[in-house]
Protein backbone atom coordinates (compact mmCIF):
# COMPACT_ATOMS: atom_id res chain seq x y z
CA UNK A 1 0.00 0.00 0.00
CA UNK A 2 1.06 3.55 -0.67
CA UNK A 3 -0.16 6.75 0.99
CA UNK A 4 -3.09 8.45 -0.73
CA UNK A 5 -1.72 9.87 -3.96
CA UNK A 6 -1.33 13.61 -4.35
CA UNK A 7 -3.22 15.32 -7.16
CA UNK A 8 -1.23 15.50 -10.36
CA UNK A 9 -1.51 18.75 -12.26
CA UNK A 10 -4.70 20.76 -12.53
CA UNK A 11 -8.11 19.72 -11.08
CA UNK A 12 -10.22 17.13 -12.85
CA UNK A 13 -12.39 19.73 -14.56
CA UNK A 14 -12.90 18.12 -17.94
CA UNK A 15 -15.47 19.42 -20.41
CA UNK A 16 -18.16 17.26 -21.94
CA UNK A 17 -17.07 15.22 -24.89
CA UNK A 18 -16.95 11.59 -23.94
CA UNK A 19 -17.16 9.32 -20.92
CA UNK A 20 -14.13 8.77 -18.70
CA UNK A 21 -12.84 5.49 -17.26
CA UNK A 22 -12.21 5.25 -13.51
CA UNK A 23 -9.18 3.49 -12.06
CA UNK A 24 -9.08 2.61 -8.36
CA UNK A 25 -5.92 1.15 -6.82
CA UNK A 26 -5.32 0.10 -3.19
CA UNK A 27 -8.18 2.29 -1.92
CA UNK A 28 -8.19 1.89 1.84
CA UNK A 29 -10.28 3.64 4.49
CA UNK A 30 -10.28 2.63 8.14
CA UNK A 31 -12.26 3.90 11.09
CA UNK A 32 -10.23 2.74 14.07
CA UNK A 33 -9.77 -0.99 13.58
CA UNK A 34 -12.69 -1.29 11.15
CA UNK A 35 -11.83 -1.21 7.45
CA UNK A 36 -14.61 0.37 5.42
CA UNK A 37 -12.40 -0.15 2.34
CA UNK A 38 -9.66 -2.77 2.34
CA UNK A 39 -7.17 -2.39 -0.54
CA UNK A 40 -9.84 -2.05 -3.22
CA UNK A 41 -8.71 -2.38 -6.85
CA UNK A 42 -11.40 -1.66 -9.43
CA UNK A 43 -11.56 -0.53 -13.04
CA UNK A 44 -14.70 1.11 -14.40
CA UNK A 45 -14.77 1.19 -18.18
CA UNK A 46 -15.53 4.32 -20.13
CA UNK A 47 -19.30 4.61 -20.66
CA UNK A 48 -20.05 1.61 -18.46
CA UNK A 49 -22.93 1.21 -16.02
CA UNK A 50 -21.25 -0.37 -12.99
CA UNK A 51 -23.18 -1.21 -9.85
CA UNK A 52 -21.63 -1.46 -6.39
CA UNK A 53 -23.76 -4.10 -4.67
CA UNK A 54 -23.58 -5.25 -1.08
CA UNK A 55 -25.34 -5.37 2.28
CA UNK A 56 -25.50 -2.45 4.71
CA UNK A 57 -22.04 -1.67 6.06
CA UNK A 58 -20.25 -3.46 3.23
CA UNK A 59 -18.31 -0.38 2.09
CA UNK A 60 -20.14 0.35 -1.16
CA UNK A 61 -21.32 3.83 -0.13
CA UNK A 62 -17.89 4.63 1.32
CA UNK A 63 -16.35 3.80 -2.06
CA UNK A 64 -18.88 6.04 -3.82
CA UNK A 65 -18.11 8.88 -1.38
CA UNK A 66 -14.40 8.42 -2.10
CA UNK A 67 -15.13 8.80 -5.82
CA UNK A 68 -17.27 11.87 -5.12
CA UNK A 69 -14.58 13.44 -2.94
CA UNK A 70 -16.65 13.62 0.25
CA UNK A 71 -14.42 10.99 1.87
CA UNK A 72 -10.66 10.85 1.44
CA UNK A 73 -9.04 7.39 1.52
CA UNK A 74 -6.15 6.72 3.90
CA UNK A 75 -4.22 5.10 1.09
CA UNK A 76 -4.55 4.52 -2.60
CA UNK A 77 -5.08 6.15 -5.96
CA UNK A 78 -8.24 7.27 -7.77
CA UNK A 79 -8.01 8.33 -11.40
CA UNK A 80 -10.63 9.78 -13.71
CA UNK A 81 -9.12 9.08 -17.09
CA UNK A 82 -5.40 9.81 -16.65
CA UNK A 83 -5.91 12.39 -13.92
CA UNK A 84 -5.26 11.62 -10.25
CA UNK A 85 -8.12 13.12 -8.21
CA UNK A 86 -7.64 11.88 -4.61
CA UNK A 87 -6.82 15.40 -3.35
CA UNK A 88 -9.18 17.19 -5.75
CA UNK A 89 -12.14 18.76 -3.89
CA UNK A 90 -15.63 17.52 -4.81
CA UNK A 91 -16.72 20.67 -6.66
CA UNK A 92 -13.71 20.42 -8.99
CA UNK A 93 -14.21 16.79 -9.98
CA UNK A 94 -16.90 17.79 -12.46
CA UNK A 95 -19.09 14.78 -11.91
CA UNK A 96 -22.83 14.40 -11.50
CA UNK A 97 -24.24 13.06 -8.25
CA UNK A 98 -27.71 11.78 -7.32
CA UNK A 99 -28.17 11.28 -3.59
CA UNK A 100 -30.43 8.81 -1.82
CA UNK A 101 -32.64 11.63 -0.46
CA UNK A 102 -32.30 13.68 -3.70
CA UNK A 103 -30.95 16.74 -1.75
CA UNK A 104 -33.21 19.16 -3.62
CA UNK A 105 -33.72 22.77 -2.47
CA UNK A 106 -37.36 22.97 -1.30
CA UNK A 107 -37.50 26.79 -1.55
CA UNK A 108 -36.53 26.72 -5.26
CA UNK A 109 -38.56 25.84 -8.31
CA UNK A 110 -37.77 22.77 -10.39
CA UNK A 111 -35.95 24.91 -12.96
CA UNK A 112 -33.91 26.68 -10.27
CA UNK A 113 -32.86 23.36 -8.77
CA UNK A 114 -31.74 22.04 -12.13
CA UNK A 115 -29.96 25.29 -12.96
CA UNK A 116 -27.95 25.35 -9.74
CA UNK A 117 -24.84 23.53 -11.09
CA UNK A 118 -24.82 25.87 -14.09
CA UNK A 119 -24.88 28.93 -11.85
CA UNK A 120 -21.84 27.61 -10.02
CA UNK A 121 -20.11 27.37 -13.39
CA UNK A 122 -21.12 30.91 -14.37
CA UNK A 123 -23.09 29.81 -17.43
CA UNK A 124 -24.91 32.66 -19.17
CA UNK A 125 -28.66 33.06 -18.60
CA UNK A 126 -29.75 32.22 -22.19
CA UNK A 127 -27.58 29.10 -22.30
CA UNK A 128 -28.67 28.15 -18.79
CA UNK A 129 -32.36 28.31 -19.70
CA UNK A 130 -31.79 26.23 -22.80
CA UNK A 131 -29.80 23.54 -20.99
CA UNK A 132 -32.29 23.35 -18.12
CA UNK A 133 -35.13 22.86 -20.60
CA UNK A 134 -33.17 20.15 -22.41
CA UNK A 135 -32.35 18.34 -19.16
CA UNK A 136 -36.00 18.37 -18.06
CA UNK A 137 -37.09 17.08 -21.47
CA UNK A 138 -34.49 14.31 -21.19
CA UNK A 139 -36.02 13.08 -17.91
CA UNK A 140 -39.57 13.54 -19.22
CA UNK A 141 -40.38 16.60 -17.10
CA UNK A 142 -40.81 19.17 -19.85
CA UNK A 143 -43.11 21.96 -18.68
CA UNK A 144 -42.46 21.32 -14.96
CA UNK A 145 -39.87 24.07 -14.55
CA UNK A 146 -42.03 26.49 -12.53
CA UNK A 147 -43.42 23.94 -10.13
CA UNK A 148 -42.31 23.79 -6.51
CA UNK A 149 -40.57 20.70 -5.19
CA UNK A 150 -43.39 19.99 -2.72
CA UNK A 151 -45.80 19.75 -5.65
CA UNK A 152 -43.98 16.73 -7.08
CA UNK A 153 -44.35 13.01 -6.50
CA UNK A 154 -41.43 10.89 -5.34
CA UNK A 155 -40.70 9.71 -8.86
CA UNK A 156 -40.78 13.26 -10.20
CA UNK A 157 -38.39 14.45 -7.49
CA UNK A 158 -36.03 11.66 -8.41
CA UNK A 159 -36.09 12.86 -12.02
CA UNK A 160 -35.40 16.45 -10.98
CA UNK A 161 -32.37 15.26 -9.02
CA UNK A 162 -31.23 13.34 -12.09
CA UNK A 163 -31.76 16.35 -14.37
CA UNK A 164 -29.67 18.47 -12.02
CA UNK A 165 -26.91 15.85 -12.11
CA UNK A 166 -26.72 15.71 -15.91
CA UNK A 167 -27.48 19.33 -16.88
CA UNK A 168 -23.80 20.31 -17.12
CA UNK A 169 -23.01 17.16 -19.14
CA UNK A 170 -20.59 15.44 -16.75
CA UNK A 171 -18.49 12.57 -18.02
CA UNK A 172 -19.06 10.58 -14.81
CA UNK A 173 -22.35 10.10 -12.95
CA UNK A 174 -22.57 8.72 -9.39
CA UNK A 175 -25.86 7.52 -7.88
CA UNK A 176 -26.37 6.49 -4.25
CA UNK A 177 -29.47 4.28 -3.98
CA UNK A 178 -31.63 6.87 -5.79
CA UNK A 179 -34.68 4.60 -6.04
CA UNK A 180 -34.85 3.35 -2.45
CA UNK A 181 -37.68 5.71 -1.44
CA UNK A 182 -39.99 4.69 -4.31
CA UNK A 183 -42.70 2.03 -4.20
CA UNK A 184 -42.04 -1.29 -5.91
CA UNK A 185 -43.92 -0.59 -9.16
CA UNK A 186 -42.44 2.89 -9.68
CA UNK A 187 -39.01 1.64 -8.69
CA UNK A 188 -39.12 -1.03 -11.40
CA UNK A 189 -40.27 1.53 -13.96
CA UNK A 190 -37.48 3.92 -13.01
CA UNK A 191 -34.88 1.15 -13.29
CA UNK A 192 -35.70 0.81 -16.98
CA UNK A 193 -35.84 4.59 -17.48
CA UNK A 194 -32.46 5.13 -15.81
CA UNK A 195 -30.90 2.44 -17.94
CA UNK A 196 -32.33 3.95 -21.12
CA UNK A 197 -31.10 7.38 -20.08
CA UNK A 198 -27.63 5.99 -19.45
CA UNK A 199 -27.57 4.42 -22.90
CA UNK A 200 -28.68 7.71 -24.43
CA UNK A 201 -26.16 9.93 -22.62
CA UNK A 202 -23.24 7.49 -22.66
CA UNK A 203 -21.59 8.76 -19.47
CA UNK A 204 -19.72 6.46 -17.11
CA UNK A 205 -22.13 5.57 -14.31
CA UNK A 206 -21.39 4.14 -10.87
CA UNK A 207 -24.55 3.10 -9.04
CA UNK A 208 -24.91 1.95 -5.43
CA UNK A 209 -27.66 -0.41 -4.27
CA UNK A 210 -28.30 -3.26 -1.86
CA UNK A 211 -31.12 -4.57 -4.10
CA UNK A 212 -29.91 -7.63 -6.00
CA UNK A 213 -32.68 -7.60 -8.60
CA UNK A 214 -32.08 -3.91 -9.29
CA UNK A 215 -28.38 -4.59 -9.88
CA UNK A 216 -29.12 -7.51 -12.21
CA UNK A 217 -31.65 -5.43 -14.16
CA UNK A 218 -29.59 -2.29 -14.74
CA UNK A 219 -25.89 -3.11 -14.84
CA UNK A 220 -23.27 -3.81 -17.46
CA UNK A 221 -21.16 -5.20 -14.64
CA UNK A 222 -21.60 -5.63 -10.89
CA UNK A 223 -18.98 -5.35 -8.16
CA UNK A 224 -20.19 -7.33 -5.14
CA UNK A 225 -18.67 -5.82 -2.00
CA UNK A 226 -18.45 -7.14 1.56
CA UNK A 227 -16.29 -6.07 4.50
CA UNK A 228 -14.70 -3.41 2.33
CA UNK A 229 -13.47 -5.85 -0.31
CA UNK A 230 -14.61 -6.66 -3.83
CA UNK A 231 -15.77 -10.26 -3.61
CA UNK A 232 -16.49 -10.57 -7.33
CA UNK A 233 -16.65 -8.36 -10.42
CA UNK A 234 -18.55 -9.54 -13.46
CA UNK A 235 -21.59 -9.28 -15.68
CA UNK A 236 -25.02 -9.95 -14.14
CA UNK A 237 -25.03 -13.37 -15.79
CA UNK A 238 -21.57 -14.23 -14.44
CA UNK A 239 -22.41 -13.05 -10.94
CA UNK A 240 -25.64 -15.04 -10.82
CA UNK A 241 -24.67 -18.18 -12.70
CA UNK A 242 -21.02 -18.49 -11.60
CA UNK A 243 -20.59 -16.85 -8.19
CA UNK A 244 -17.02 -16.80 -6.90
CA UNK A 245 -17.84 -17.88 -3.34
CA UNK A 246 -20.62 -18.58 -0.89
CA UNK A 247 -21.15 -14.94 0.04
CA UNK A 248 -21.83 -13.92 -3.56
CA UNK A 249 -24.00 -16.98 -4.19
CA UNK A 250 -26.00 -16.37 -1.02
CA UNK A 251 -26.39 -12.62 -1.56
CA UNK A 252 -27.45 -12.87 -5.22
CA UNK A 253 -30.65 -14.87 -5.36
CA UNK A 254 -31.89 -17.72 -3.18
CA UNK A 255 -29.54 -20.61 -2.53
CA UNK A 256 -29.04 -23.71 -0.43
CA UNK A 257 -25.55 -25.14 0.02
CA UNK A 258 -24.54 -28.76 0.37
CA UNK A 259 -21.05 -29.71 1.62
CA UNK A 260 -19.20 -31.56 -1.13
CA UNK A 261 -15.98 -33.52 -0.85
CA UNK A 262 -13.78 -33.98 -3.91
CA UNK A 263 -11.35 -36.85 -3.71
CA UNK A 264 -9.60 -38.70 -6.53
CA UNK A 265 -11.64 -36.84 -9.13
CA UNK A 266 -15.03 -37.73 -7.62
CA UNK A 267 -17.41 -35.24 -6.01
CA UNK A 268 -19.74 -36.57 -3.35
CA UNK A 269 -22.38 -35.39 -0.90
CA UNK A 270 -23.29 -37.54 2.10
CA UNK A 271 -21.69 -40.53 0.42
CA UNK A 272 -23.58 -39.98 -2.85
CA UNK A 273 -21.44 -39.48 -5.95
CA UNK A 274 -22.40 -36.37 -7.88
CA UNK A 275 -22.28 -35.53 -11.56
CA UNK A 276 -20.88 -32.00 -11.83
CA UNK A 277 -20.18 -29.72 -14.77
CA UNK A 278 -16.61 -28.80 -13.77
CA UNK A 279 -14.36 -30.49 -11.24
CA UNK A 280 -11.42 -28.57 -9.82
CA UNK A 281 -8.10 -30.35 -9.73
CA UNK A 282 -6.96 -31.92 -6.50
CA UNK A 283 -8.89 -32.73 -3.34
CA UNK A 284 -11.22 -30.04 -2.01
CA UNK A 285 -13.99 -29.32 0.45
CA UNK A 286 -16.49 -27.14 -1.44
CA UNK A 287 -20.18 -26.29 -1.46
CA UNK A 288 -22.77 -27.26 -4.07
CA UNK A 289 -25.09 -24.32 -4.77
CA UNK A 290 -28.74 -25.23 -5.25
CA UNK A 291 -30.91 -22.56 -6.86
CA UNK A 292 -34.69 -23.15 -6.38
CA UNK A 293 -35.40 -22.64 -10.09
CA UNK A 294 -32.69 -25.13 -11.14
CA UNK A 295 -34.19 -28.02 -9.17
CA UNK A 296 -36.96 -30.08 -10.71
CA UNK A 297 -39.63 -32.18 -9.11
CA UNK A 298 -39.44 -35.68 -10.56
CA UNK A 299 -42.96 -36.83 -11.36
CA UNK A 300 -41.85 -40.12 -12.90
CA UNK A 301 -38.64 -42.10 -13.07
CA UNK A 302 -37.72 -41.07 -16.59
CA UNK A 303 -35.81 -37.90 -15.70
CA UNK A 304 -33.33 -39.63 -13.41
CA UNK A 305 -32.53 -42.21 -16.06
CA UNK A 306 -30.52 -39.45 -17.74
CA UNK A 307 -26.92 -40.12 -16.80
CA UNK A 308 -26.28 -36.41 -16.30
CA UNK A 309 -28.91 -35.89 -13.59
CA UNK A 310 -28.38 -35.92 -9.83
CA UNK A 311 -31.31 -37.17 -7.75
CA UNK A 312 -32.00 -36.26 -4.13
CA UNK A 313 -34.59 -37.84 -1.84
CA UNK A 314 -36.61 -35.31 0.14
CA UNK A 315 -39.79 -34.79 2.13
CA UNK A 316 -42.21 -31.91 1.56
CA UNK A 317 -42.44 -29.56 4.53
CA UNK A 318 -44.54 -26.75 3.05
CA UNK A 319 -46.16 -25.68 -0.24
CA UNK A 320 -46.75 -22.06 -1.20
CA UNK A 321 -48.96 -21.25 -4.19
CA UNK A 322 -47.95 -17.97 -5.92
CA UNK A 323 -50.24 -17.88 -8.93
CA UNK A 324 -47.90 -18.40 -11.87
CA UNK A 325 -45.45 -20.36 -9.72
CA UNK A 326 -45.14 -22.39 -6.55
CA UNK A 327 -42.54 -22.72 -3.83
CA UNK A 328 -42.00 -26.13 -2.31
CA UNK A 329 -40.00 -26.30 0.91
CA UNK A 330 -38.44 -29.70 1.43
CA UNK A 331 -35.92 -31.42 3.70
CA UNK A 332 -33.28 -33.83 2.43
CA UNK A 333 -32.52 -37.04 4.27
CA UNK A 334 -29.77 -35.31 6.29
CA UNK A 335 -32.19 -32.54 7.34
CA UNK A 336 -30.92 -29.87 4.95
CA UNK A 337 -33.80 -27.60 3.93
CA UNK A 338 -34.05 -27.11 0.16
CA UNK A 339 -36.49 -24.89 -1.74
CA UNK A 340 -37.85 -25.73 -5.18
CA UNK A 341 -39.52 -23.16 -7.44
CA UNK A 342 -41.67 -24.30 -10.35
CA UNK A 343 -44.08 -22.81 -12.83
CA UNK A 344 -47.73 -23.54 -12.14
CA UNK A 345 -49.82 -25.03 -14.92
CA UNK A 346 -53.55 -25.32 -14.52
CA UNK A 347 -53.48 -29.03 -15.27
CA UNK A 348 -50.87 -29.79 -12.61
CA UNK A 349 -52.11 -27.87 -9.53
CA UNK A 350 -54.14 -30.80 -8.26
CA UNK A 351 -51.20 -33.17 -8.73
CA UNK A 352 -48.66 -31.23 -6.67
CA UNK A 353 -47.39 -33.20 -3.67
CA UNK A 354 -48.86 -32.63 -0.23
CA UNK A 355 -47.06 -31.79 2.99
CA UNK A 356 -45.34 -34.91 4.30
CA UNK A 357 -45.02 -36.60 0.89
CA UNK A 358 -41.73 -38.14 -0.14
CA UNK A 359 -40.43 -36.63 -3.38
CA UNK A 360 -37.40 -36.87 -5.60
CA UNK A 361 -35.55 -33.74 -6.70
CA UNK A 362 -33.43 -33.62 -9.82
CA UNK A 363 -30.47 -31.36 -10.63
CA UNK A 364 -28.83 -31.60 -14.03
CA UNK A 365 -25.04 -31.65 -14.09
CA UNK A 366 -25.08 -28.50 -16.29
CA UNK A 367 -26.69 -26.68 -13.35
CA UNK A 368 -24.14 -27.78 -10.75
CA UNK A 369 -22.03 -24.93 -9.39
CA UNK A 370 -19.34 -25.53 -6.78
CA UNK A 371 -18.24 -22.55 -4.68
CA UNK A 372 -15.77 -21.95 -1.89
CA UNK A 373 -16.97 -21.39 1.66
CA UNK A 374 -15.53 -17.84 1.67
CA UNK A 375 -17.92 -15.39 3.24
CA UNK A 376 -19.54 -17.88 5.59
Amino acid sequence: MTPAASSAGSPANTPAGGALPITIRDATKAYGRIFALDNVDLDVRSGEFLTLLGPSGSGKTTLLMVLAGFTRPDYGSIKFGEREIVRTPPHKRDLGMVFQNYALFPHMTVAANVAFPLKLRSVSKPEMDQRVEQALETVQLGGYGERRIDQLSGGQRQRVALARAIVFEPRILLMDEPLSALDKKLREQMQIELRRLHDKLGMTTVYVTHDQREALTMSDRIAVINHGRVMQLGTPNEIYERPANRFVADFIGESTFLPVSIQDGVASFAGQALKVAQLPRGDHELLLMLRPERLHLVTNGEEVLDGAVNAFQAQVREMVYQGDSFLMYTALEDGTEVTVRGMTRRDMVSSLPAIGDAVQLALHSDDTVLVSAEGT
